[in-house]
């Protein structure tokens, strides 16, 4: 059943205001201050910035493949990322409306950590995501050389309908393809009709859970010619009657916050949508895409 059963009124808007997928140097991969990225949205014109500092435990070691247990890197110090986040908050009242999120990596074993640890915290906003396949990093070519990029795909997708279903505890589900963004290939090699039957049924499950998905604006950085997911997911997940789509930049550092969001409104208009969502203590509220 899904989760939201009424839509807060839609608020008319001639831009983009929201970036709902951000990092700072709370995350193992960026050294930007949160001040800095949160100058950088002033600057875009944003209204809101929701930061979703990565927290991916059990991550493996990149020579061993083991996982790691003296250093963690991609396990965010949450009290601290949260003290500071207040702390940011109220600097820029006024000036900036902050959320505070999290960009929970699932693995199938950590369901009951998952479960304790989004209840710990006062999340506006949780995003999911999925960046190893079988306790690998997608990102290092040895996966795509073991069992090709097709099969790499194929297992991904699989392995991301496996984490849907088994913890609730997400509001959208982060780049569902971002396997595609490592690939030999990119997504040269992937088509939408070679992986139909596992990604109709994500996508599926996500509207029967009233889950969302994100358009990752990164992707036209990283794929050169599309976001992720691709225009075929985007597409389908809208044909499907899914509705709660946020907009991230998946900002690591000040120069990408925001960045191609007018792209991304008007590729959203032209595949039929007509507004996207930012969240507020976990529940949507619907802004219009049209001008």
């Amino acid at each position: 059943m899904a989760r939201y059963t009424m839509r807060p009124g839609r608020i008319r808007n001639n831009m983009i205001l929201a970036d709902y997928h951000l990092h700072s140097s709370h995350s193992e991969d960026s050294q930007a201050p949160l001040e800095e990225q949160i100058e950088a949205g002033i600057l875009a014109g944003l209204k809101y910035m929701c930061f979703t500092e990565h927290m991916d435990k059990d991550w493996p070691d990149a020579q061993t493949g083991e996982k790691t247990t003296d250093h963690r890197p991609f396990e965010v110090d949450t009290k601290a990322y949260y003290e500071h986040f207040l702390k940011c908050r109220e600097k820029y009242k006024g000036r900036m409306e902050l959320l505070f999120g999290i960009e929970y990596g699932f693995q199938p074993h950590l369901r009951e950590h998952n479960e304790a640890y989004i209840k710990k915290y006062p999340f506006d906003f949780v995003i999911g995501s999925l960046h190893l396949l079988d306790g690998v990093d997608v990102y290092y070519p040895d996966i795509y050389e073991e069992i090709g990029e097709k099969e790499a795909y194929r297992r991904y997708f699989e392995r991301v309908l496996e984490s849907i279903c088994l913890f609730d505890g997400y509001d959208v589900y982060g780049h569902i393809d971002y396997i595609v963004r490592y690939g030999p290939k990119k997504n040269e090699e992937f088509f939408y009709g070679d992986h139909a039957e596992v990604l109709e049924e994500i996508l599926a499950q996500l509207i029967k859970r009233g889950k969302g998905i994100e358009i990752n604006t990164a992707g036209f950085r990283k794929l050169g010619n599309a976001p992720n997911p691709g225009i075929d997911i985007l597409k389908r997940y809208h044909d499907l009657g899914g509705e709660i789509i946020t907009v991230g930049s998946d900002a690591h550092e000040p120069r990408y916050v925001a960045a191609e969001f007018e792209r991304a409104r008007k590729l959203l208009l032209e595949l039929g949508y007509t507004h996207y969502c930012i969240f507020k203590e976990r529940r949507p509220e619907f802004y219009d895409l049209m001008i």
